[in-house]
């Protein structure tokens, strides 16, 4: 995320009282901040599972603080299958955001098709405030945009709770 998105993120974050719902939808992302440990993993078959790391200690507190405070964090992610080594390398590093206390769950896009989905990946903070993230056609982070209109935030619950119920939690997901 670019700092300015970091820092509303963030505020959007710290201001949830009852849930932050997070769906992901596309098969790879070409953010510049995971490249190297992607390569590594690609590479090696390790990924950054360490919750103190650099790259994971400001997204753990952040989550953390956020759970602590009565939030459900809730991480859905629409898949296609066979499953792209993006979705392999981010499945490896999920144990760290379920470490932190969000929920996790993947659904395979074939189950997905009667689903009505926003265009874009989204948060969805207290089913009343939407941070669209958007997306180049080669995964690079191109900024975002944020609504409070309610026909939208009711738009990208219904999708979140229909993707919600017909996921496979993290625990029993195999990739």
């Amino acid at each position: 995320m670019a700092q300015n998105q970091q820092l509303v993120f963030d505020e959007l974050m710290a201001s949830t009282k009852e849930s932050a719902l997070h769906l992901e939808m596309r098969d790879g992302y070409g953010v510049a901040i995971e490249a190297e440990d992607f390569a590594t993993w690609k590479r090696t078959g390790l990924a950054d599972t360490d919750p103190a790391s650099e790259y994971w200690a400001p997204w753990v507190e952040l989550i953390r603080r956020a759970v602590a405070r009565g939030v459900a964090v809730r991480r859905a992610r629409i898949i296609s299958e066979p499953v792209t080594d993006y979705i392999r390398y981010e499945h490896a590093g999920t144990v760290v955001n379920v470490e932190a206390g969000e929920q996790v769950r993947w659904l395979p896009r074939r189950q997905a098709s009667d689903i009505a989905l926003p265009g874009n990946d989204f948060w969805l903070f207290d089913d009343r405030v939407v941070m669209f993230n958007h997306f180049t056609g080669d995964g690079a982070g191109d900024g975002y945009s944020q609504t409070d209109d309610p026909a939208v935030a009711q738009l990208c619950a219904s999708a979140f709770r229909t993707v919600w119920d017909r996921a496979v939690p993290h625990a029993q997901f195999q990739v």
